[in-house]
């Protein structure tokens, strides 16, 4: 564990200095190392907290007596173990930053506690397969929290406005002592707040926002799938106290078609065909995303066979580039036939076995002349 310096050596003061030389010394040094003007500097924060701890020691008469008396060991007997962090130092210095940056907290901690940001919402949006891959414009509508347009958001009655906090001056904060300690604790009548509505708004009740049913318009890009996920900036429950409104995310979720199946950007469908279109050849009509077009099979066409249609897929979220259609063939075997076709299939496979048969015999012909 570091051993700590001197307090007095930390701010550059005497030993007999007096309180306003105190205050004087840690303003010089907390203008320095404040954090906002020293970002990501480690040093410089080490510095600063350094500075707050001496300083809220020295100022405080009984502390004072102590660490004169017993320094550093003496405090921590006493259960003193310096600041949690940098929001613990702007609330007890709220009045020496006031004096750097024009308001308490050196720019942190009384602003995030008014104004604070909205939720972001979340809709769920069902969309048709070919909705997703071209794209569409919806209409939703959500339900939020929006500004009161009576008090503009701040709770007060038209003609009134809130008043600073008479218990903790507006500071959010009231002090109590424990022992040679001060405790400071979120003012319980404003609820850190620093100002209380004595006319509240009779629209939203004092809340500063009220609750709405908004329609809202939803462009959907074409080439989105189910997990997609859309931002509307601004579209969120109502900031407080003037913060921003939060945002509203749309998620996608995308029913399957009944011929088309999606990879990524193509799409993939089965087309059934005959035997004797697989095996002669043909020009079929077949379904793409957008119409019928003719598809030519080739002759000797054989079960699980790819065709495609180049540039008839999905269109890319990224680049609008389409993908392809991809079609899986079907050879579909014959389950009924009548007498003719099935002569005509005993007379075909009858010259397809002598076809085989001769076929065997000239490989091994071909075998028996090679082992000579």
């Amino acid at each position: 564990m570091a051993t700590k310096r001197d307090y007095y050596e930390v701010l550059g003061a005497e030993r007999t200095a007096t309180e306003a030389e105190l205050k004087a010394a840690y303003r010089k040094l907390a203008l320095k190392y404040h954090p906002d003007r020293n970002p990501d500097d480690k040093v410089a924060e080490e510095k600063f907290k350094e500075a707050a701890e001496a300083y809220e020691v020295l100022r405080d008469p009984q502390k004072r007596q102590i660490y004169d008396q017993y320094g550093h060991q003496g405090l921590e007997g006493q259960g003193f173990s310096g600041f949690g962090g940098f929001e613990d130092i702007f609330s007890s210095f709220g009045d020496i930053f006031e004096d750097f940056f024009g308001f308490g907290g050196g720019g942190r901690r009384r602003s995030r506690s008014r104004a604070q940001r909205g939720a972001d919402l979340r809709y769920d949006m069902r969309l048709s397969f070919m909705e997703a891959a071209f794209g569409t414009e919806s209409e939703i509508r959500v339900e939020k929290t929006a500004t009161c347009p009576s008090c503009s958001g701040n709770g007060a009655e038209a003609g009134t406005h809130p008043e600073t906090c008479p218990h903790c001056q507006g500071a959010g904060q009231v002090s109590r002592s424990q022992g040679f300690f001060t405790v400071r604790t979120t003012c319980p009548h404003c609820r850190g707040q620093g100002q209380v509505i004595t006319h509240p708004c009779e629209n939203c009740r004092g809340q500063g926002r009220i609750l709405v049913h908004k329609k809202v318009a939803v462009k959907i890009p074409a080439g989105v799938d189910t997990g997609s996920r859309l931002r509307l900036s601004g579209e969120g429950e109502a900031g407080v106290m003037g913060g921003p409104n939060g945002d509203l995310y749309v998620f996608i979720h995308v029913e399957e078609h009944e011929l088309f199946v999606r990879d990524e950007t193509d799409v993939i469908c089965r087309i059934p065909i005959s035997f004797v279109q697989a095996t002669l050849g043909d020009t079929i009509k077949v379904p793409t995303l957008q119409g019928e077009k003719e598809l030519h099979i080739p002759k000797g066409t054989q079960p699980g066979d790819i065709l495609r249609f180049r540039g008839e897929g999905i269109p890319s979220l990224r680049n609008g580039h389409r993908g392809d259609q991809v079609m899986q063939i079907n050879v579909k075997t014959p389950t009924s036939l009548n007498k003719k076709q099935e002569a005509l299939l005993k007379e075909f496979a009858k010259l397809e076995e002598k076809k085989l048969t001769t076929k065997l015999k000239n490989i091994l012909k071909g075998e028996r002349i090679a082992t000579r």
